[in-house]
């Protein structure tokens, strides 16, 4: 492949967050060029666990059904202290939701499903094996990037730059940017290995086993008869020693003898990790945006890495969409970094406290996470103590986005700034996921509206039919989309009248009781430039 010499967007970094920004790119019709150092999908399990929101964003790109079809869903796990259980904790969930709180399935199936789904837009993604970021060069009106492939070097002029090149990122190299934070000492070894199981698909904790004295260590089934093994090693260990196969062996045997799996078994993939918590204090700079792990590393204690880098693709591409289209200014790119920030700094502090108490940093910490897990022994209100706080969608609750909340007595329904919740429908016979809207144009959901505020929400409609992504109408009541579930009146509220507008990326930007027509225009204009104020509505005209 030759190298352009111009790409409205080049893409650093071809892991599962790079390939899916590239591939939702696509979908809004922006062309870009994924450079990747390495010259195939990633080896080793690495990210294993897909949140149900990453199952929704990877869903705008149709790469949820093959994650499904191969993954392995899970809805809660199990906690042991010694060899006695302390918790078993059951997730949110119910069967008429569309995705499961959890599918447990190894990283490079996640970038071959992204990477299939840029194949299927030839034209506008692309992906170049081997290759790498040698140099930038940052400008007000885009970047001359300096990538090394085949030995050669060759300048490439894009109009943004998007850094999803990992922790050892060199786009944040050249920039001379740094991430801000702490990393924690203890060290944890990862093993993958093949064995048959029938073992039920939930996450498997013991602390303090007998098969691991003083370790803590973890379990997770995958596909491919795969067990994904953490266990964290003592501080005096030396880290070179401890990934030797002559050492991690007959500790990975020691727990297959005690939980009784007794099936053969060989090691695939062994590596080390230790938990850090890090970030950039801003994710814009100029033209250059960072996303996943290039932006930030979350500790693996509560699913939070891999997961929150598809939210910043999800966040991303809508709106370095409507900037490219023209139907935004850059400065909808400053709600990226502040939105996603906020993200980081939430997700920090929850994988943080988990970590403290998955691999103790001092006395302290080991004294209290001891006393937590005897009291579980025999007080089941200790318990939740244990939970290791799975991942979980952010709200952006002071976005420059929100708009002022038209509803401020709604209860527990979304309000602005807070992710959509998903709701199953009926349209006719045929079930409707709302989440099933998301990843194009913005959504007006309106509920039992009368003939005029109908009327008008059609002339909204039908005034952005111009632009790539026009807005879409969905009405719930006895003339729309029926609620026979009680799911929408539970989640958004029940009372006529009731619109939501909510984002691309499924994320609710206002909601109003009845609202008057100047209102929703203005609300949309924003995104929508055919819609000024000025424009007559229909009960103007």
């Amino acid at each position: 492949m030759t190298l352009p010499s111009h790409v409205p967007v080049l893409i650093a970094g071809g892991g599962p967050v790079g390939l899916t920004l590239a591939a939702l790119l696509a979908e809004y019709g922006i062309a870009s060029l994924t450079v990747e150092a390495d010259d195939s999908y990633c080896s080793g399990s690495r990210a294993i666990c897909m949140s149900r929101r990453s199952q929704e964003i990877l869903g705008w790109i149709g790469a949820d059904q093959p994650l499904i079809a191969t993954g392995l869903a899970w809805t809660g796990g199990r906690s042991y202290f010694r060899d006695r259980e302390v918790l078993h904790f059951e997730m949110p969930h119910d069967p008429l939701q569309r995705y499961a709180p959890m599918v447990n399935i190894q990283q490079y199936y996640v970038e071959e499903y992204a990477h299939q789904a840029m194949q299927r837009h030839p034209g506008l993604a692309s992906l170049q094996w081997s290759s790498r970021v040698a140099g930038l060069q940052a400008g007000p009106d885009g970047v001359s990037v300096e990538v090394e492939t085949g030995g050669e070097r060759h300048t490439v002029r894009a109009d943004w730059l998007i850094a999803c090149d990992g922790g050892r990122s060199a786009v944040r190299e050249a920039m001379g940017l740094k991430l801000e934070g702490m990393q924690y000492e203890g060290r944890y070894v990862i093993v993958d290995i093949e064995q048959e199981s029938q073992r039920p698909v939930e996450r498997l904790a013991w602390f303090d086993p007998p098969s691991n004295p003083g370790s803590t260590l973890l379990m997770h089934r995958q596909p491919g008869n795969v067990w994904r093994v953490d266990y964290q090693i003592r501080d005096d260990e030396d880290p070179e020693e401890a990934v030797k196969p002559e050492n991690v062996l007959p500790r990975v045997q020691s727990h297959l003898d005690m939980i009784g799996e007794t099936a053969p078994w060989k090691p695939l993939w062994i590596s080390i990790y230790n938990a850090k918590c890090l970030t950039l204090d801003s994710y814009r700079h100029g033209r250059v945006l960072f996303a996943g792990d290039a932006g930030h590393l979350v500790p693996i204690f509560g699913v939070r890495g891999l997961n929150s880098g598809l939210d910043d693709a999800g966040n991303l591409a809508w709106k370095l969409a409507w900037v490219l289209k023209g139907q935004a200014p850059d400065s909808l790119l400053d709600s990226y970094s502040v939105e996603r920030v906020h993200a980081t700094r939430q997700n920090l502090a929850y994988g943080a406290k988990s970590t403290e108490f998955m691999a103790p940093p001092d006395f302290g910490f080991r004294l209290m996470r001891e006393a937590a897990l005897r009291l579980a022994l025999a007080d089941e209100s200790v318990r939740p103590l244990i939970n290791p706080r799975q991942s979980a969608p952010i709200s952006y609750d002071a976005s420059p986005l929100n708009l002022t909340d038209g509803l401020p007595r709604a209860g527990q329904a979304a309000a602005p700034g807070q992710p959509a919740p998903d709701v199953l429908l009926q349209d006719g016979g045929t079930p409707h996921y709302l989440s099933a809207n998301f990843g194009a144009g913005f959504v007006a959901l309106a509920l039992s509206p009368d003939a005029g505020l109908s009327a008008e929400l059609d002339v909204l409609a039908a005034a952005t039919q111009g632009a790539p992504h026009p807005l879409r109408v969905l009405r719930a009541g006895a003339d729309g989309l029926r609620d026979e579930h009680g799911q929408l009146r539970q989640r958004y509220g029940g009372d006529a009248g009731t619109v939501y507008l909510l984002r691309p990326d499924g994320y609710v930007l206002g909601r109003w009781q009845a609202p008057a027509p100047a209102a929703l225009r203005a609300a949309l204009a924003p995104y929508y430039p055919s819609l000024t104020l000025g424009a007559p509505t229909k009960g103007q005209a």
